[in-house]
């Protein structure tokens, strides 16, 4: 079973590509696609691309073109449930688009001609995803950093303020979903394997609070922590696969 480990950033891509065996480089609808195996598992390598359009497409090509049974996906994200801070992970459990409104046509958030608000992730992978990032939190060198698993928000902007922020909270709070972190793709990426039929996952390291603060910490933190973490994460998660 070919899993795609789609990548946020190129930083998080490189360590993983520095331990492919066999890897093969395939340019696909303007990306480039590297296939071969990681801890004797099959795998495709991507880049998502940022925001949720590309991040869209290349989840498409992997299942279109490269027929793969499966998807993880890591990167950074900002932290805004109460209790998720910088250098903690969050497994998705599921995910919304907070900026979708095509109401009256569907309730708010709700993608118009999808059964809910959120979209779930696979329950199975995400419960593994959990284990590897417990595994590999206890290996940093500061053994710190809890793992939360909920809600994720996606949306087509860098929520880089504390009034953005507590909005957003807010917003999804007050009508009954509790959101743990906002990135840009994790949930178009959900919607390409709901339509595909495709197990889903998801993991992100959260960078920075999405307050006023949040443009410095992730330039700062991705290279220091969260690239190393996210391939921990990675390699570990793909043993556990393995060894099922």
């Amino acid at each position: 079973m070919t899993t795609a480990i789609l990548s946020a950033l190129p930083q998080e891509q490189a360590g993983l590509l520095q331990q492919l065996v066999a890897g093969q480089r395939t340019q696909h609808a303007g990306r480039t696609f590297w296939q071969g195996h990681l801890c004797n598992q099959p795998v495709v390598l991507a880049l998502s691309g940022m925001g949720k359009v590309a991040a869209a497409t290349t989840a498409t090509a992997l299942a279109a073109h490269f027929g793969v049974q499966r998807m993880l996906f890591t990167g950074v994200a900002g932290g805004i449930g109460p209790a998720v801070q910088v250098g903690d992970v969050v497994v998705a459990h599921d995910y919304v688009q907070h900026d979708m409104d095509a109401s009256p046509l569907a309730p708010r958030w709700q993608v118009p001609g999808y059964p809910a608000v959120r979209l779930s992730c696979d329950a199975s992978l995400s419960a593994l995803l959990q284990q590897a990032a417990h595994s590999a939190l206890a290996q940093t060198p500061q053994g710190t950093g809890q793992v939360h698993y909920g809600l994720v928000a996606s949306g087509d902007q860098f929520v880089g303020s504390a009034a953005a922020s507590h909005r957003l909270r807010t917003d999804l709070h007050s009508a009954g979903h509790p959101v743990l972190a906002v990135e840009m793709e994790g949930a178009a990426v959900a919607q390409v394997c709901h339509d595909y039929g495709l197990p889903f996952a998801a993991v992100r390291t959260i960078s920075d609070r999405a307050d006023d603060e949040a443009h410095g910490d992730f330039l700062r933190f991705v290279d220091t922590v969260a690239s190393p973490l996210a391939q921990r994460i990675v390699l570990q998660w793909l043993y556990l696969l393995s060894n099922k």
